[in-house]
């Protein structure tokens, strides 16, 4: 959809979410905003409003189904969704010196990153697809392509994000809805902040945010980047498991908790 007018971005409040909040925001354009800091959230519906845009905002946790499926019907019901961005997410991974996730670590993980992506686009749906067009993004990871030892939680959640917008781009095409999956490399954002160690071809959130809006305004399926960490991620997939999990090993990397 090259100029949708109604949008709607979870985790809105900082990193992506923000900066694609800024990217669409313009005049008789309707944003809808959820995040789960008020005062950041704030900040960027204020932004917004500056630039001309409609705003509502909302503190949500996407965790929370049924106050997230209230939401969402209330914004469609204020302005018909024509684009959805589930973008919320979390870190997990080995943090403290390699302990490794706890269960309720990597629970947390996978219910923000995928239950918060199913809770954002279930409740849309039905109403896409009544009217038979629409279009949604799921923001994924290239971390999605190959589970990486010291982060084998956050891995998961977003492969299972990838998987599952595959697979909801081929059931819902004939009903006229696009379903893009969105796949960084590090992005510049509070979340990347708590990895110590190498972060290669970071980019800033605002050119992130650009690349996404490109590739969402051409239907793209799939939208990776930066394209050579992409290749990257493919060669890991394509050599031998003997060759690559020693070389990863080697990585020195340790991440921190994300509140």
């Amino acid at each position: 959809m090259r100029d949708p007018r109604s949008i709607l971005i979870t985790g809105a409040s900082s990193g992506i979410g923000a900066a694609l909040a800024g990217a669409y925001a313009a005049p008789r354009t309707h944003l809808a905003l959820c995040g789960r800091d008020a005062a950041r959230l704030a900040a960027v519906a204020n932004m917004c409003r500056e630039r001309g845009a409609e705003v509502i905002e909302a503190c949500l946790d996407v965790t929370e189904a049924a106050a997230v499926a209230a939401w969402i019907d209330d914004a469609d019901r204020a302005s018909p969704l024509e684009l959805v961005i589930a973008n919320a997410g979390v870190q997990g991974g080995l943090w403290r010196d390699g302990a490794g996730e706890t269960l309720d670590e990597l629970h947390r993980v996978m219910d923000v990153n995928f239950g918060g992506v199913s809770n954002t686009l279930h409740p849309v749906l039905p109403a896409m697809r009544r009217r038979r067009c629409g279009q949604v993004a799921l923001i994924s990871s290239l971390a999605a392509l190959r589970g990486i030892p010291f982060s084998p939680g956050y891995c998961a959640s977003k492969a299972a994000v990838r998987i599952y917008g595959e697979a909801l781009r081929s059931w819902l095409a004939p009903e006229g809805i696009g379903v893009s999956v969105v796949m960084p490399g590090f992005v510049e954002t509070r979340l990347s902040q708590t990895v110590a160690g190498p972060k290669p071809l970071i980019s800033p959130p605002e050119r992130a945010a650009r690349i996404i809006r490109r590739g969402l305004a051409k239907g793209r399926r799939q939208i990776a980047f930066p394209y050579p960490l992409y290749l990257g991620m493919q060669l890991l997939r394509a050599l031998p498991a003997a060759l690559v999990d020693p070389m990863l090993r080697r990585a020195a990397v340790d991440i921190g908790p994300y509140v």
